[in-house]
Parts: C-alpha cells; sequence; structure tokens
C-alpha cells in the first residue's frame, strides 16, 4: 500500500469505529426508549450498547446487576445514554455531592448523537439555575448525524480510489472536523447561558459557560475537557493532513 493509502486507512477506521458504526447501529433508539416503544428496538443494537459502554463510564446510581447490560437497564429503567465514543465531558462539584461517590463531580459526557453519564441529574442542577434540559439543544444535529457520518465514511473510502487532483476534496471533512465540533459545542453552550428561563429557584445573569477548563455558576465549580472521541479525531484529523500532502506529492512525481 501507498503512504496516503495507509494513512486514508487508519484514519477511516478510526472514525468508523468510534463514530459511524455505534451512532447508526443505535440511531432512534433514545427516541425509542423516551416513547415507550422498546420492543421495536432492533436486536443488534443491543449488542452495539453492551460492546460500546464495557469501556465508558458508569454511573453510581446505576443498579449493579445491570452495568454492561442494555437489556438489563430497560428492564431496570436505569438511565441510558447512547453507545456512541465520548467527545468532551463536563462534570459539576457542588457541596451536596459526596467526594466519595463523585470524586471530579457529576460527570455528562457529550457524544455527537447525544448524551451520557448523570444527565438527569445535570438537568435537575441545570433547572435549578433556569436552564433549559441538555436534549433542548441540538435536536437537528442528532437527526442528522447519522447521515453525516455515513456520508463521512464513504468519501474517506472513496479518496482511496478516486484519482484526481481534487480528491482532496473528499478530506476535507475529516481533516476539520475537531474544529467543527468545538465550533457547534461553544455555540451552543453560549445558546444555553444566553437564554436562562425564570423558573429556577434563583435568577443568575446570562454568562457563556466554560468551553474549555474550570469554571463556576453559582456556587458549582465546573469543568470542561475533551474525552476519548475528541482526541480520536485529532489523530484521524492529521493522519488525513499526511494522507493529502503524501498523495499530493505523489502526483507530482508522477
Amino acid at each position: 500500500m501507498k503512504k496516503y493509502q495507509i494513512f486514508t486507512v487508519i484514519a477511516t477506521l478510526l472514525l468508523t469505529v468510534s463514530f459511524t458504526i455505534p451512532i447508526v447501529g443505535f440511531n432512534g433508539v433514545m427516541d425509542k426508549i423516551k416513547n415507550h416503544e422498546t420492543e421495536s428496538i432492533p436486536s443488534y443494537a443491543y449488542a452495539v450498547w453492551d460492546l460500546y459502554h464495557s469501556f465508558q463510564y458508569v454511573s453510581p446510581n446505576t443498579p449493579k446487576d445491570a452495568v454492561g447490560s442494555f437489556e438489563k437497564m430497560l428492564d431496570k429503567k436505569a438511565e441510558i445514554g447512547v453507545a456512541s465514543i465520548p467527545v468532551w465531558r463536563v462534570s459539576l462539584e457542588a457541596p451536596n455531592y459526596p467526594k466519595e461517590a463523585f470524586p471530579d463531580g457529576i460527570p455528562v459526557y457529550f457524544h455527537f448523537d447525544g448524551y451520557s453519564g448523570d444527565v438527569e441529574e445535570m438537568n435537575t442542577i441545570n433547572h435549578y439555575i433556569g436552564m433549559y434540559p441538555m436534549d433542548h439543544g441540538g435536536q437537528l444535529e442528532r437527526k442528522i448525524v447519522p447521515y453525516f457520518f455515513l456520508l463521512l465514511t464513504l468519501s474517506m473510502i472513496g479518496y482511496l480510489y478516486w484519482n484526481s487532483k481534487w480528491s482532496w476534496l473528499l478530506m476535507v471533512v475529516p481533516i476539520i472536523l475537531p474544529l467543527g465540533f468545538l465550533v457547534e459545542y461553544a455555540g451552543w453552550l453560549y445558546w444555553y447561558g444566553h437564554n436562562m428561563q425564570d423558573w429556577g429557584a434563583f435568577t443568575i445573569k446570562p454568562f457563556m459557560p466554560t468551553v474549555f477548563g474550570d469554571g463556576k455558576v453559582a456556587q458549582f465549580t465546573t469543568h470542561s475537557y475533551p474525552s476519548t472521541g475528541y482526541y480520536i479525531m485529532i489523530v484521524a484529523s492529521i493522519l488525513s493532513i499526511l494522507a493529502v500532502f503524501s498523495r499530493i506529492k505523489e502526483q507530482k512525481e508522477a
């Protein structure tokens, strides 16, 4: 294999395994759970969730005999998050949450297609300060993201076979994906912080939640940092850049 092919194949596998497969395989399941239509969930979605959550965060609120089993999580009516690899982690520390149970605060993980972690707990806290529930935002993005990643995988595969001076265009999206997520994430944080409602226990001024690093909201301390999926995107982006420049060099030499 040529250098650009090696770089492309590795980048494609990273993004496909981390995002495309679990996002497409778990597509629509959260809506079925919300609408009490669990009997219509396809069997492969169970396998996808079990596999990807075997190495993800487990809440202390999760029944111990249901950990790692999507079927048991449904039976116990436990809080279920999406299956894909998390991209960003936000945690919140407060005096009423014991350090021994939540050493780094109440964590919530942001995925391309939804959330995982202690989402219900975070929504309760957000309601306390008049902030919308987390799933209120990004609804359009969550609907189109399965098609987005499916096309992304196909375009990267196409880059392996389309021999043209314009073939590099197929690699633009994987190259800018880390930046694109960060811009989208920051935009929604701004929207949440500037659309506070009067149902909260007390009123706070509009604010910009911390995108990266540690912050403070009322009496809560927040931590916002990349998670596994973001680092995977960065590696895939670098590999995609190397693939493009390797192919350009090869074309010039030819």
